[in-house]
């Protein structure tokens, strides 16, 4: 059989002993595969109530990290964190700006946002490639989604 195509190999056994070495260094986790555009944290107004809505929407279809701390609603991206400011309603907001997300593949949103039967609006932009979706979060905030471009 030819070895050039064949894609399973055998390893030779160790001569000696091995046992791994314990890494004592403190794990790092990888960032989440999403950035905001902003310069520092972001915060937005929400109802209470709507945590499981959110989770689903931030950590389920856009891929944020859920930060642990059950007192606040905050997600965390690969530049800046999202809190969520909970309100009583009616909620009062400052602006009606979206905040813009970039994420890795835009089509794989868009193709989720399909599947669950969201509401969203295709803005093309002025150069191929810079298209964002623009849809309302679970708590009525205006979200951008973008994908990301390396810098050059």
């Amino acid at each position: 059989m030819d070895r050039s195509t064949d894609s399973s190999f055998e390893l030779e056994p160790s001569r000696g002993a091995f046992a791994p070495v314990r890494d004592e260094r403190p794990h790092i986790p990888e960032p989440p595969p999403v950035r905001l555009v902003a310069v520092e944290d972001v915060h937005v107004p929400a109802v209470s109530g709507l945590a499981p809505r959110l989770d689903a929407f931030y950590v389920g279809l856009l891929k944020f990290a859920r930060e642990p701390a059950e007192s606040s609603l905050t997600y965390r991206a690969e530049n800046v964190r999202l809190h969520f400011d909970v309100q009583r309603p009616p909620v009062e907001r400052d602006d009606f700006r979206a905040m813009t997300v970039e994420v890795p593949v835009l089509a794989d949103v868009e193709k989720k946002l399909v599947e669950l039967e969201t509401e969203y609006e295709r803005q093309r932009g002025l150069l191929p490639g810079h298209d964002h979706l623009v849809l309302r979060d679970p708590a009525g905030n205006w979200v951008a989604i973008g994908e990301m471009r390396e810098l050059r």
